[in-house]
């Protein structure tokens, strides 16, 4: 079992790995805990490490890797929780509703199916598939992942069977690859265009054809930040 303190310090490095992609500052994890000196968060650290839920890794700044979570342990079977921590991991957390905790640098996220990188085809949203991603490829925002059924982005390094993550968004940019809902129904993979009053989708291969809708048929559902290919 480990102590109110420890839990409070384990939680927080494995957050903030999950968030930021790096562990936090000496720093951080003392204004976190609300303690006096950097000597205590060293004994914290240690004693982790210790019951093997934390590992220091060598010759590297703010490097420590969470090597399991406790089992069994809640916040509400400790005697007393510290709301300071609550509140900097609900802040970090934010809005990633899909995510779920990866083992170190890593976040699991919703696999909602397979989505058109040729003609538009309505994707598949079965919550119940996950993907582990790194964390680096995830900003602040909602995300999830789908993956790539089709050849029309081959130009812009998206192959088929391509696993892309994507940022839930509204809005996009010219030049932005999106996840775009067609006319209310199809969902569909490109690179968003704006021309005069209306909206075109482009392929990134010459074998396809850039369709143009007017505004009111296309709505955005997010943007590509990264990609993940299996070899």
């Amino acid at each position: 079992m480990l102590t109110r303190k420890q839990y409070e310090l384990l939680m927080f490095v494995h957050d903030h790995l999950s968030t930021e992609g790096v562990s936090p500052s000496f720093d951080e994890m003392k204004e976190a805990l609300n303690l006096k000196s950097k000597s205590g968060i060293h004994r914290l650290i240690t004693g982790l490490e210790e019951r093997g839920f934390l590992r220091r890794l060598p010759n590297r700044a703010r490097a420590l890797e969470v090597v399991r979570l406790p089992e069994n342990t809640t916040p509400e079977q400790l005697p007393i929780r510290n709301r300071r921590v609550d509140m900097l991991r609900a802040k970090e957390i934010g809005t990633r509703k899909s995510m779920m905790r990866g083992g170190g640098n890593s976040v699991q996220l919703s696999l909602y199916g397979r989505i058109a990188a040729g003609t538009p085809i309505e994707a598949l949203r079965d919550h119940s598939m996950m993907v582990e991603v790194p964390a680096t490829l995830l900003g602040k925002g909602d995300h999830y992942a789908l993956e790539v059924d089709g050849d029309s982005m081959v130009n812009a390094g998206i192959l088929d069977g391509d696993t892309v993550v994507i940022e839930r968004s509204e809005t996009a940019d010219n030049g932005d690859v999106v996840v775009a809902l067609v006319e209310g129904h199809e969902v569909t993979l490109k690179r968003f265009r704006r021309k005069g009053e209306a909206i075109a989708l482009e392929p990134a291969n010459p074998n396809y054809e850039t369709r143009i809708y007017r505004p009111d048929a296309v709505s955005v559902q997010g943007r590509l930040v990264g990609l993940l290919r299996k070899y």
